[in-house]
């Protein structure tokens, strides 16, 4: 096999090993340095310091500018439209209707996150191929723990990645190659072999705690494993190797029945900017915040940020977080952003009378007096695709004076220090798994749905798997995770659901009106275009997926 230097793997040298203290937090690291690989992995702690670089290779997913995986999941569903301002691009637009004619000149619109995904790929790749020639300690049983989150880690990456584009090189070790895109079959394999190790190595009682909030727990890896299986049996149409129905319902009942994870009363504590309290009738306070905090009992799994990001390479924020602020307007506790991902009306609409989780979602700029302030009119004439509706869970919050809160001092760049962590996996959503899934031995099916309802202030319903995905839908909305759950139901309905979604917004003020063609959708089957850079650095050995060919 010819071998050169494959850009999939540029960024490595940049991004590094990482070192740090992890006194205060998980993953809350200040000093990073670059061991070569010939003097390291030599003992534990070079092992844990190379395991703190899986992790934040991991993290660079959403660190790294480019269009990141949970933006582009919430714009490609029927959730969001692609916004931003009136003179940005339209690679947004070209995402969210699956039409490369919107914005033929953005070719690569995901290759940084092609790099970012393949680098962290290859930093788990180099831990695990050094276990053997590290001398690990045999009482700490650190051997098993740090191989199982790596690997967990591993099929973190390739899922997000396999998800996006389908066909995509598979790489199980640190090579640098020019290599043709894999069966998905054999990537999701992958996956589950990495997710299942994780699941029987990772002991019971190991990475709980607050201290640990951010590392990959057993019940991480069990939920993900739920989550991959109706995924790829949903979208493809049939089983996976090693992995059955019958065990994703003994993955979810062993969550269930471990007593570590439950429902958190209010569901708007869930999220910082829908935590804040007004103070007055036009001013809001967020030291009256209710915010239940990141080490909550519902979050299972999450992506860790710090605000410390700078220009200089740093990079340990929330990157993609400021896309979904409002156009250059600030109204505390929001804070200003680009303007992406404005709610659709469509989607506001499937909320019912009386749950607490349409306010707790999605900021309505009206009913909330936020066009109340001086810069809202500016801000409209600046904002493309405007629908009234803004994502509320993961808003960038900021302090009454406009500054950002991301620092008690409010001393944070709006720009690059936003620092909310992502939720990967809450409890709610293994509940609706196992609703889905038709119950397990500690929980059946109806309990488990009437759970999640009951906590909206809702009545029970049957436990259909009509009405879970609609309830899917709406608990788990602008988590990244509805875009998902429509592709598995087929591409066909994908497309129906996504242009029923159509409708009237502002641009620049001006009434204009949001179209699709489910097409074009279809002709994608819901895959994401493979940058045009890393398709001609391979010579052709790459494939672009059929949709997107230009």
């Amino acid at each position: 096999m010819k071998k050169f230097k494959f850009s999939i793997l540029a960024g490595i040298a940049t991004l590094g090993l990482m070192t740090g203290s992890c006194a205060d937090s998980f993953l809350d690291v200040s000093s990073k340095t670059e061991p070569n690989s010939g003097n390291f992995y030599k003992t534990e702690g070079d092992a844990w310091r190379a395991l703190l670089g899986c992790y934040d290779g991991w993290r660079q997913i959403s660190s790294n500018p480019g269009i990141g995986f949970y933006i582009a999941s919430t714009i490609m569903s029927d959730e969001c439209y692609g916004a931003t301002g009136k003179g940005d691009g339209f690679g947004y637009q070209a995402i969210d209707g699956f039409n490369q004619a919107m914005s033929p000149s953005d070719q690569n619109l995901y290759e940084q996150d092609w790099k970012v995904y393949y680098a962290g790929v290859y930093r788990c790749n180099e831990l695990i191929s050094k276990e053997t020639q590290i001398a690990w300690e045999p009482e700490s049983g650190n051997r098993a723990l740090y191989m199982a989150e790596c690997r967990a880690l591993r099929a973190l990456l390739y899922f997000d990645m396999v998800r996006l584009w389908g066909n995509i090189p598979l790489f199980l070790e640190p090579v640098n190659e020019n290599r043709e895109q894999a069966d998905p079959a054999d990537v999701y394999n992958a996956i589950v072999e990495d997710l299942k190790f994780a699941a029987e190595n990772i002991p019971a009682d190991a990475n709980l705690g607050v201290s640990n909030n951010g590392r990959i727990t057993r019940y991480a890896a069990e939920a993900m494993l739920a989550r991959v299986y109706l995924f790829y049996t949903g979208y493809y149409g049939k089983e996976l190797e090693g992995l059955t129905k019958e065990n994703v319902i003994g993955y979810l009942d062993d969550v269930v029945k471990a007593g570590h994870y439950n429902l958190v009363p209010d569901f708007k504590t869930l999220w910082p900017a829908a935590s804040l309290v007004p103070k007055g009738e036009d001013a809001w306070d967020p030291e009256l915040s209710t915010y239940a905090g990141e080490a909550n009992c519902e979050f299972i799994l999450q992506q860790k940020f710090t605000p410390s990001q700078d220009y200089n390479g740093n990079n340990d924020s929330n990157r993609w977080q400021v896309m979904v602020g409002m156009r250059t307007l600030s109204y505390s506790p929001y804070l200003k952003g680009w303007g992406a991902a404005t709610v659709c009306p469509s989607f506001k609409q499937k909320y019912a009378a009386g749950d607490t989780r349409l306010t707790a979602s999605i900021i309505d700029i009206v009913g909330e007096g936020v066009n109340s302030s001086s810069d809202y009119a500016n801000s409209v004439k600046d904002w493309r695709e405007y629908t009234g509706y803004c994502v509320k869970k993961y808003s960038p919050i900021g302090f009454r004076n406009g500054n950002s809160a991301s620092k008690e001092d409010g001393s944070a760049d709006f720009q690059i220090a936003n620092s909310q962590n992502w939720v990967i996996m809450r409890y709610a959503d293994v509940l609706l798994m196992v609703a889905e899934l038709g119950g397990v031995p500690s929980k059946t099916a109806q309990a488990a749905l009437d759970d999640v309802r009951s906590r909206a202030g809702l009545p029970s319903v049957p436990a259909t798997l009509d009405n879970v995905l609609n309830e899917r839908a709406l608990e788990l909305a602008f988590e990244g995770i509805r875009y998902w759950d429509l592709l598995r139901q087929g591409i066909d309905k994908t497309a129906a659901a996504i242009s029923a979604s159509a409708g009237p917004v502002k641009t620049a003020g001006i009434d204009a009106t949001v179209t699709y063609d489910p097409a074009k959708i279809i002709a994608t089957k819901g895959l994401c275009q493979i940058p045009l850079n890393q398709i001609t650095l391979s010579n052709g050995v790459l494939k672009q997926n059929a949709g997107w060919e230009k």
